[in-house]
């Protein structure tokens, strides 16, 4: 029997096409992509030496660095992820081990899954309203809070798929070797799942890192180097932001800097949680 060649040669020339379409998006995508890499290189090395990591940021004119800032917003990263790993893995554990697929278990899941999507400005916005205006002051806590509740969401859903892939014949052994939920959670589960669950940690501090829209309602910004996060505290995303608006060439080159330093530590982090990602598994 014999088959006709149209048919075959249309849906060759279809996949052809779309093939090339394909292409052609991940060539735009990429294009875009090292557009922005050769900018923030080619304009971002030129402002890194010494003064960046041992100077604060100075008035227009004047030699400075963006020491507060970096410590500033590491400060700030660390509280909020101490908070947010907190949250999240006791949130992703009790969605995956406890709740399942109950009722109410679904309304939290829901109510994640919006909270992951939320413009980050609404959740500056909303601590702005909670605890800046109250007090009628700036602080770094405030920021710190604001980012946790971006970066908790997402260490929540991650935990959750990283808990659901662990066999059920883990659980088994465990339970059937006379041992309670909570400690076959603890000593199984946790164990089996924490290069995961580390991985989720890490992409939820990349994404937080950059955020400049929370950071302007609660934390503010501070010239000077301060460890006191319950005043307005210097953090990179926020003087970036005022110094690349600003008409002076050197407040400029150290914004240019200040955003090379964030992308390295976004890809470097994303990096890192992409090796973990792939670890294999022990049986």
């Amino acid at each position: 029997m014999s088959t006709s060649p149209a048919p075959r040669l249309a849906r060759r020339i279809n996949e052809l096409v779309f093939l090339a379409f394909c292409w052609t998006a991940t060539a735009v995508a990429l294009l875009f992509l090292a557009a922005i890499l050769w900018s923030l290189l080619s304009q971002g090395i030129g402002g890194l030496d010494l003064d960046i990591f041992t100077k604060s940021t100075p008035a227009p004119g004047s030699v400075g660095g963006l020491l507060n800032a970096i410590v500033g917003s590491l400060m700030m990263c660390v509280v909020a992820m101490v908070g947010a790993v907190l949250v999240g893995v006791l949130a992703g554990t009790w969605l995956s081990e406890y709740a399942r697929d109950s009722h109410y278990g679904k309304v939290v899941r829901f109510l994640n899954d919006v909270l992951l999507s939320a413009p980050s400005i609404l959740v500056g916005l909303f601590v702005y309203e909670v605890l800046v205006a109250p007090v009628k002051g700036f602080s770094g806590l405030a920021g710190s809070v604001a980012l946790g509740l971006l970066a908790a969401p997402v260490i929540t859903r991650t935990t959750e798929d990283v808990l659901r892939l662990q066999p059920t014949a883990l659980r088994e052994a465990s339970v059937a070797l006379g041992a309670p939920v909570w400690r076959t959670i603890l000593a199984v589960i946790w164990k089996s799942a924490r290069g995961g669950m580390l991985t989720g940690a890490l992409l939820a501090f990349a994404r937080i890192s950059g955020e400049t829209a929370p950071l302007l309602f609660t934390a503010l910004n501070n010239q000077f180097l301060s460890f006191d996060l319950t005043k307005p505290t210097a953090n990179l995303p926020v003087v970036i932001f005022n110094f690349a608006l600003s008409a002076y060439d050197d407040w400029r080159r150290l914004a240019w800097a200040g955003a090379l330093l964030i992308a390295a530590t976004v890809l470097t982090v994303t990096v890192v949680a992409r090796i973990l990602a792939r670890e294999p598994r022990r049986s």
